[in-house]
């Protein structure tokens, strides 16, 4: 039986069984859900970065999402205060839309 020993989305428990197959699994404390939360965040990522065409890239931008949205339950605060948060720095900081690339900076 292949051992995967990671965060799943909540109705794959559901999907396997309707498969007919043994599985197992546990509940994570908060800390360690965290935890595989934030290394969930990076497999997504990467996954996306993988891609080669705009249909595969929403597809893992959603998984990407959906990480995001878990991550708003945790840190107890609403997509409305961070689309706020991210506004703000967008006013400040700008976004990322003209493409601009730094190359250096003088020292002083």
């Amino acid at each position: 039986m292949p051992i995967h020993n990671k965060l799943v989305r909540d109705c794959i428990p559901r999907v396997i069984e309707k498969t007919g197959k043994k599985f197992s699994t546990r509940i994570m404390s908060q800390d360690e859900y965290v935890k595989e939360l934030k290394k969930k965040a990076f497999e997504e990522l990467e996954e996306y970065m993988n891609t080669k065409n705009d249909t595969d890239a929403v597809e893992e931008l959603a998984d990407l999402l959906e990480i995001i949205h878990a991550f708003v339950d945790v840190h107890n605060t609403t997509f409305e205060k961070i689309e706020s948060v991210r506004k703000e720095k967008a006013k400040e900081r700008g976004g990322f839309k003209e493409r601009i690339f730094l190359i250096e900076v003088e020292d002083e």
